[in-house]
């Protein structure tokens, strides 16, 4: 199998495998106990935090532990807009996951105002647009580091330096549950108050993930009950997944630049292959800032549902870049907000790379995805 679709998600990292192994059987106490074995749980999970923070430059303080991305998403959206005792207003853009804008979509059901910035056709937002739609009430300004789907790297930096000339009280989240992946994240560097992360994308478990809180941010806990995680996140941690996590991060950040190396390696030569083999391949996003691991591509006249349909038989493992279902008059929102029709969309796949990517892979699987989609022509 050639597995192209680690932004889905990543096969567990060995690290993360033997960092976990204690705990199927030896620690298996709760870390909000006060006995011996519950210590050996707590102890574990505060090492754990204090790992993860170092990684990306903030105390473990601001660590709060969620179930994944997309919970720490909502803990990120909601929980600012209802910090206070009022619904505050979201400042976003249309290509966010739709963890980002289901829960804006929700606090608007409650009477939160939900502003979009625009995007360009290459899925940029203009940071000077999105500090234009900031005002007295805005509570949470939220722009993703990298797309899920196309892959483009958004200006988070300038984004963060735009919104803070505006207002500098202004909370700003990202999701970087992409970016993470390829990028250095270091939370002051990027100027964020608010930042989310999951595992299961660098080869960590699934089903866990964080939310950096800066210190002195008002948050609501979406969550109540046992006041865990300072009381922003109650319920009993997961602490083999959480253990696992940090033994990912720092896995992670050992090979960084080993990694980028190699992930753009594979991708950039799996584009020139694809290019060579079909001349009139679209690469999304090309002329923008990508991050190293994905490839976001439109074969011309070829449907990706019955493209992915003769990968997956051939061996091959990759997504569509549309979340269309077959027949229906809508695209995914990414490509929609990006100005791309509905027939446009439906050729397109994402292809992405990950930690176990081998050498050669990339070519092999352009050579594979040419060879189909030329059968389907």
């Amino acid at each position: 199998m050639l597995y192209l679709d680690h932004a889905a998600s990543s096969p567990l990292r060995p690290e993360a495998w033997a960092a976990m192994e204690p705990f199927r059987h030896d620690v298996y106490g709760n870390p909000s106990g006060s006995h011996g074995v519950s210590r050996r749980a707590k102890n574990a999970l505060e090492d754990s935090r204090d790992l993860a923070a170092s990684l990306i430059n903030a105390e473990p303080g601001e660590i709060v532990f969620t179930g994944g991305g997309s919970e720490a998403d909502n803990l990120a959206i909601k929980g600012r807009a209802l910090a206070g005792g009022r619904l505050g207003a979201i400042v976003t853009s249309p290509t966010e996951h739709d963890a980002v804008l289901g829960s804006a979509e929700h606090c608007r059901s409650f009477g939160s105002a939900v502003t979009f910035a625009k995007v360009t056709a290459e899925g940029l937002v203009d940071p000077a647009e999105v500090a234009s739609h900031i005002t007295g009430d805005t509570a949470v300004v939220s722009i993703m580091m990298g797309n899920n789907e196309t892959g483009v790297r958004m200006p988070v930096e300038e984004v963060a330096a735009a919104v803070k000339d505006a207002c500098p009280g202004v909370v700003l989240h990202t999701d970087a549950v992409q970016g993470y992946v390829s990028e250095r994240v270091d939370v002051d560097v990027l100027g964020v108050d608010l930042l989310s992360l999951a595992a299961h994308k660098f080869g960590g478990p699934k089903g866990v993930g964080l939310l950096y809180v800066r210190s002195g941010t008002p948050l609501a806990p979406l969550v109540h009950g046992g006041g865990q995680e300072l009381g922003r996140r109650s319920g009993t941690h997961n602490v083999m997944a959480i253990v696992g996590m940090a033994a990912a991060m720092a896995a992670l950040e050992d090979e960084r630049a080993a990694f980028r190396a190699r992930v753009m390696g594979e991708r950039d030569a799996f584009e020139a292959t694809m290019a060579e083999l079909i001349p009139d391949l679209v690469v999304t996003g090309a002329g923008a800032p990508r991050m190293v691991q994905t490839s976001h591509v439109r074969i011309p006249g070829v449907r990706n549902e019955m493209l992915l349909v003769r990968l997956d038989r051939a061996g091959l493992a990759a997504s569509a870049a549309s979340a269309c279902q077959s027949g229906a008059a809508t695209v995914s929102h990414v490509l929609e907000a990006m100005g791309m029709s509905p027939a446009l969309a439906r050729e397109c796949l994402r292809f992405s790379f990950g930690w176990s990517t081998a050498e050669g892979e990339g070519v092999c699987a352009a050579r594979l995805v040419a060879g189909e989609a030329g059968a389907l022509r």
